[in-house]
């Protein structure tokens, strides 16, 4: 080979090198998506809360209406659309106690008390609850010794609660302060008709955590119980508080997520100042204790998506039907996303939620959500 050819194929290798080389090479203020590393996901960006309504996983008390098999309480199907979030939530309204007496008269029409073997605990730590609210009107069912021992069961079992007076639950999701207020319309709890006070719990949560999630027990109930008004509701001459008027102002003080149930119902969800709130979970297990009938038996796991700022992204609404004994089915017919979306429509027809077939939800102004994204 000539010496011409020679410093001909030198000079094409070191091109071909250079080139490689450069091609490769991505200066460090060169933009990717969202400005972030490649190794960061989107996701980590977001919170995923998967919720749930009311549960009684069957009573002792005063009969026995309890499974053969507990673990038959939650299906797989079920159990498998409780998946994949950063914090699964429900609403605990029963007691987990051996303690023989109730302090509620239960001969009268219309008053229950529900009680639970304490070993009962292991199985929503093995469904993946992380936490679960325990202001409602069954906690006391056994008085103080029924409610702490719930407590001390839950917690025991791995799954923390929320909703004793005057109490704050912190926690951590993502590495982020999050801090949980649980509310009821009964003395015991922090009560929903006290909204100064419950307003200064909020700003007591802000000064420690990023992001404050509340649970609220509230409203009548049944199927006369469906719309939300911006009103006082009562029940058997119970006063159980205004839904919207406690929902808003607790946003107003500092709250970024809102979880109602009690109402045994569905009910209406709204976006407020950028924030997500959702009236009513409906019944989500009730073994041989919840009536089925009508919309009692249309429930749901609401997934929410929110920001590191506590602001909306998105929600979505998978549909379950409770049998007729009270355990929760997958729907494939998304019933109550069909009764969610009407809801919504009747209680705030103003209201820019979109609700697909598919049980998604979107909000047309999500500038706010998305300015900080």
């Amino acid at each position: 080979m000539t010496f011409f050819k020679q410093n001909y194929f030198i000079h094409l290798t070191a091109l071909l090198v250079i080139s490689l080389l450069t091609s490769s090479f991505t200066p460090s203020n060169s933009s990717n998506i969202n400005n972030k590393k490649p190794s960061e996901k989107v996701e980590d960006k977001y919170i995923t809360i998967k919720a749930v309504g009311d549960i009684v996983a069957g009573t002792n008390f005063p009969d026995y209406r309890l499974p053969r098999n507990v673990n038959q309480l939650f299906p797989k199907q079920v159990r498998d659309k409780l998946k994949n979030s950063d914090i699964l939530f429900g609403n605990y309204e029963s007691t987990l106690t051996n303690h023989p007496y109730t302090t509620k008269d239960i001969t009268k029409g219309a008053v229950f008390a529900f009680r639970s073997p304490p070993e009962y605990a292991s199985l929503f730590s093995q469904v993946g609850f992380d936490v679960m609210s325990v202001a409602n009107n069954h906690a006391m069912d056994f008085g103080r010794k029924g409610f702490s021992d719930t407590v001390n069961n839950l917690n025991t079992a791995g799954v923390k609660t929320v909703g004793a007076k005057n109490q704050i639950l912190y926690t951590k999701v993502k590495n982020i302060p999050v801090a949980w207020i649980g509310f009821c319309f009964y003395e015991y709890c922090n009560t929903v008709q006290d909204i100064q006070k419950a307003k200064a719990l909020v700003k007591q949560a802000r000064q420690k955590a990023k992001i404050v999630i509340i649970s609220m027990h509230v409203g009548a109930e049944g199927s006369d119980a469906l719309n939300v008004r911006n009103q006082t509701e009562y029940f058997y001459g119970e006063n159980r508080g205004n839904s919207i008027l406690f929902a808003r102002s607790m946003v107003d003080a500092g709250a970024d997520l809102i979880l109602g149930h009690g109402p045994h119902v569905p009910r209406a969800m709204e976006v407020y100042k950028g924030k997500f709130i959702a009236y009513s979970l409906g019944n989500f297990l009730g073994y041989k204790t919840f009536s089925t009938t009508a919309e009692k038996g249309d429930s749901l796991i609401l997934e929410a998506k929110i920001n590191q700022d506590g602001d909306f992204v998105s929600a979505k609404i998978d549909s379950i039907q409770l049998d007729k004994t009270g355990i929760p089915q997958v729907d494939k017919y998304g019933k109550t996303i069909d009764l969610v979306k009407s809801l919504t429509k009747r209680s705030f027809p103003n209201t820019k939620i979109s609700i697909s077939q598919k049980g998604e939800i979107s909000f047309s102004e999500q500038d706010v959500a998305r300015k900080k994204n």
